[in-house]
Order: C-alpha cells, then sequence, then structure tokens
C-alpha cells in the first residue's frame, strides 16, 4: 500500500502530537499509510496547497476540509 507524501514532514504528526505516539500512529495506519485521499489534511493540500493547510486541521475532520475547499 503506498504512503502519503505528506507523511514525513507533516506538521500535525510532528507538533501536535509528539506525546501521544500510540495515537499518531493510529492515525498514521489509518490516514497516512490507508486512504490518505479522506484525510481532510490531505484534500486541503491536494486542492489548494500546502500553505493553505490550517495547522490545527486534524486528519479526521473532514468537514472541515470541505468548508474550507467551498470558500475558496
Amino acid at each position: 500500500m503506498a504512503e502519503c507524501q505528506l507523511t514525513a514532514g507533516c506538521i500535525f504528526y510532528n507538533d501536535k502530537m509528539p506525546n501521544k505516539p500510540g495515537t499518531a500512529e493510529l492515525m498514521k495506519n489509518r490516514y497516512c499509510r490507508g486512504d490518505f485521499a479522506s484525510c481532510a489534511r490531505y484534500m486541503v493540500f491536494e486542492k489548494l496547497g500546502r500553505p493553505k493547510v490550517p495547522a490545527d486541521l486534524f486528519p479526521g475532520q473532514a468537514d472541515k476540509a470541505k468548508s474550507i475547499l467551498a470558500s475558496q
């Protein structure tokens, strides 16, 4: 299975999850190593580019990502 191209430099995991490695690993398995197209961060990145991905956007916040995309 392919891994998301953003995983290595994803600020969400590198900056927001350092004290929760177990949770981060579960989320990486689901979004980064699984269906990364459903990751809210990836959705925004794919359509608007990395600078438009909010730092506080969680991978599971697809509704928020869709709202961001609709407002552009």
